[in-house]
């Protein structure tokens, strides 16, 4: 090929020559071919073909001979800006106060300065371009100008340079000998290779050094002032058990002299001298000390008393430290175990004090629940025994009204018909306040429907507001809350009836609000208003704003119930009052989310039953009020039958073969079967006889059974308007 003939080193001139050479040999070649041929005009055809090619050619060679001069022109020059910017970089390099190296991602050595690795002038001398970081940092590793710290070796460290190498940023001192140190900073590019930076930092390090010493100096001296003037004893000793440190303290405790408290003093020496006149507490003797004292390694903290000559009693406690010596502290606590002991004696003493005053207390606890089980055996009493009577003569005054009798004697009769509601509104009222406070009250909470209960005692008290002038207003209201009927029937009963006894002119008002989840019971008035500083006194058993009152106005029990009965239902219970304008007493009562529910049977209106032809069956162990309640029932017509026990009842019903329409039966029938046990008998054998019973228990048991066994109660005193509604219901 003519381009593998031409050196592009020779210059033009010779280039040209070159080719008009072979120009000359192609044109022999040419001829002689031709004559070879014979055909010569041919030949000479071809000759001056390949001639212009020839020229073609060296045009073209010409060209390209001007491209690659001026390619070498334009390479001349980046590699010698190529090298300037080396020299610069290298010239920068050099000015940097501290070490610089370069390795590049293929951990091989690229460049450095004279200041890398000069405190190690066989390190720095070995280094060359294309050096492996690894064959770096081992010769670093044995370079006897590195100071290895503690017991590391060679191979150690150059382990843990290659493990920071990992990282792509850190920081670390190398010591090197004569107290030198070089701070190392290594940091990697983006390409992937390595800056290496070294910094001395000898006079850093000397003078923190320095300021450390300054300042354990007067740490020491702070630390001296203070263990002389603390009440402990202070021993410090080295790890080879050689005192160190004291206070003048720890001499006073132990009665040592200064001349044996001196530096480098051993324990063994020390402890030698005290042995014989120290006495160890129980769990600690002096070999078990000395045992501690001599252990290597760790040790676990000691604290014991010793107690030397006399009454003086050393609390001592041992600590280790972590250079393997140890500390011990002596504290002298005579004064507080004296204390203690003195301590001991007064609390033995007291103990005895406590056990007499126990003994006390628990018969004066067995003799209040003596009294309390008294208690509510007179409330069971008072709620059979006296109500029982008050029925009966109540009945018996029912019974006798109304029969043409003188007006003397009408208006006689009537007087007492108000005083046994008089009574029965007094015994009424201490029976729940002593079942209240007794805690033998049991409530039976469910859905209560406000509207039918505020309608009954709309009625029920329209006539007392009506014979004082008052005007009642009692708002309907279609929410039902969540209570115990009885309960809540009593305290807005109490809140009414006090409203309108104590209100002479104006209105009483009763409503129901919402509030939130809950409904607000209120009850308004206009009366005279409760001071400020008597509004805790009225919520008191027995009293009342008017003490001249008359006990026709009431015995001031209501309030006391409302508050009691609302602390156990849970109802907040609040009172506004204004002097001269009226007070409202407000209860809130949780709203039902199961709908309606029953409330207390309302009374119904007096009104004569039409009784006539039918046969009441009383079943009751007291005489008289069986027969005060049959005088009743046949004037109504009814045809009564009497029993005094359940017993004598069946046994009448299979004998003349006639079912009762309704059965009177009291809860206790004495030693027989009880009046729900008579019901559940008869019902079984005769079907659903309507059926009361008849008590003055008002407690949860007894209503859950009958509500059990399908019966409803009948609540002593009997009023006449009550009998005469389930008479009238048949």
């Amino acid at each position: 090929m003519i381009t593998s003939l031409i050196n592009p080193a020779d210059s033009a001139e010779r280039r040209v020559e070159k080719l008009l050479t072979i120009v000359a040999a192609l044109m022999r070649r040419v001829e002689q071919a031709t004559d070879d041929s014979g055909a010569a005009y041919a030949q000479f055809q071809r000759a001056a073909l390949l001639e212009d090619q020839v020229r073609e050619r060296t045009h073209d060679l010409g060209r390209a001979l001007d491209l690659l001069n001026e390619s070498n022109a334009r390479l001349a020059e980046a590699m010698r800006e190529a090298e300037t910017a080396r020299q610069n970089l290298s010239n920068a390099i050099e000015t940097v106060q501290e070490g610089f190296a370069l390795f590049d991602r293929e951990e091989r050595l690229v460049m450095w300065n004279s200041r890398f690795a000069m405190h190690m002038p066989d390190v720095h001398a070995q280094l060359r371009p294309g050096l492996a970081f690894a064959d770096y940092v081992a010769m670093v590793s044995r370079s006897p100008h590195l100071a290895l710290p503690g017991t590391e070796g060679a191979r150690d460290w150059a382990q843990g340079r290659m493990g920071r190498h990992a990282d792509r940023h850190v920081i670390f001192n190398v010591r090197l000998a004569g107290e030198h140190w070089v701070q190392v900073s290594e940091h990697r590019t983006a390409d992937g290779g390595t800056v290496i930076l070294q910094t001395d930092v000898t006079d850093i390090i000397r003078a923190e050094r320095h300021e450390r010493g300054k300042l354990l100096d007067d740490q020491a001296r702070v630390i001296r002032a203070t263990l002389d003037h603390i009440d402990q004893g202070i021993g410090i000793f080295d790890a080879e058990a050689r005192l160190a440190g004291w206070n003048q303290r720890l001499g006073t405790l132990l009665s040592l002299p200064m001349g044996r408290l001196r530096t480098g003093a051993s324990f063994e020496h020390l402890f030698s001298r005290l042995r014989a006149e120290m006495r160890f507490d129980a769990g600690m003797s002096a070999g078990q000390l000395m045992s501690w004292v001599q252990a290597p390694g760790p040790r676990a903290p000691l604290e014991f008393e010793v107690r030397r000559e006399g009454a003086l009693i050393l609390d001592v406690f041992a600590q280790g430290t972590p250079d393997g010596g140890f500390v011990l502290s002596f504290t002298d606590v005579t004064v507080e175990r004296a204390a203690l002991e003195a301590l001991s004696r007064a609390n033995e003493t007291l103990e005895a004090r406590v056990i007499e005053r126990t003994l006390e207390l628990e018969d004066a606890l067995a003799d209040a629940e003596r009294a309390n089980a008294s208690r509510s055996r007179f409330v069971a009493a008072a709620s059979h025994d006296l109500l029982q009577p008050l029925s009966a003569a109540k009945l018996f005054i029912g019974s006798i009204g109304g029969e043409g009798l003188e007006p003397g004697a009408q208006q006689a009769l009537e007087k007492a018909q108000n005083a046994l509601v008089s009574v029965e509104g007094l015994l009424d009222a201490l029976l729940n306040i002593s079942r209240l406070e007794s805690g033998k009250a049991a409530v039976s909470v469910g859905a209560v429907q406000l509207d039918r209960l505020l309608r009954t005692l709309a009625d029920e008290f329209a006539p007392m507001a009506a014979a004082k002038g008052l005007a009642l207003t009692v708002v309907p209201c279609g929410l039902a809350v969540d209570s115990d009927p009885a309960y809540l029937r009593r305290i807005l009963q109490n809140l009414i009836g006090n409203a309108i006894r104590y209100t002479q002119h104006g209105r009483v008002l009763v409503g129901a609000r919402r509030r939130g989840t809950g409904v607000r019971l209120e009850v308004w008035d206009t009366g005279p208003g409760i001071p400020e500083e008597a509004q805790d006194d009225i919520f008191k058993e027995f009293h009342r704003l008017n003490a001249r009152a008359s006990a026709s106005e009431g015995m001031g029990l209501g309030l006391a119930i409302v508050e009691r009965a609302c602390a156990l239902l849970g109802h907040p219970l609040e009172l506004r009052s204004v002097v001269g304008r009226g007070t409202c007493f407000l209860v809130q009562v949780p709203r039902s989310e199961t709908g309606p529910g029953t409330v207390a049977s309302p009374e119904r209106r007096a009104r004569e039953p039409h009784a006539a032809d039918r046969i009441a069956f009383l079943v009751e162990n007291d005489a008289r009020l069986r027969r005060e309640m049959g005088v009743v029932l046949e004037k109504w017509g009814m045809t009564v039958l009497e029993a005094g026990s359940g017993e004598e009842a069946l046994a009448l019903i299979e004998e003349i073969g006639i079912l009762p329409d309704i059965v009177l039966v009291g809860e206790h029938l004495g030693a027989g079967i009880s009046g729900i046990e008579f019901v559940t008998r008869i019902r079984a054998r005769h079907g659903p006889v309507p059926a009361r019973l008849i008590s003055a228990n008002r407690g949860w048991d007894l209503r859950a059974a009958a509500t059990g066994a399908g019966i409803e109660i009948l609540y002593k005193p009997i009023e006449p308007r009550a009998l005469q509604a389930v008479v009238a219901g048949l």
